[in-house]
């Protein structure tokens, strides 16, 4: 059960022992000499033209992104004050009622 069982080992031939010989008495024929095609002009540069259109909506939605944003930083600012305000109170009443254990 424990016994590593191991794979059987491969069965394929080595590979021969000399190289084969090349043949160097072949005529060495040049490359063909590389031209390169010629290129179309690219724009100058890219204009962006907005109309006036576009240019309320690309304001209204930049608006819209900052005021939920603003948002829920101040959902998260309120949470963790309200939880601090809580933990407070949750002190105040303990510690008010360890003193008046003492007390009796």
């Amino acid at each position: 059960m424990f016994t590593p069982k191991y794979p059987h080992p491969d069965t394929a031939t080595a590979p021969p022992a000399a190289p084969q010989p090349v043949n160097d008495t072949a005529p060495v024929v040049p490359a063909p000499a590389f031209t390169p095609l010629p290129q179309a002009p690219g724009p100058s540069r890219a204009t962006v033209q907005l109309t006036p259109g576009a240019l309320v909506g690309v304001a209204a939605g930049g608006t819209a992104i900052v005021l939920v944003v603003g948002a829920v930083l101040v959902s998260m600012l309120l949470a963790a004050a309200v939880t601090a305000v809580s933990v407070a109170v949750c002190a105040v009443v303990i510690k008010s009622l360890i003193n008046q254990e003492r007390k009796h």
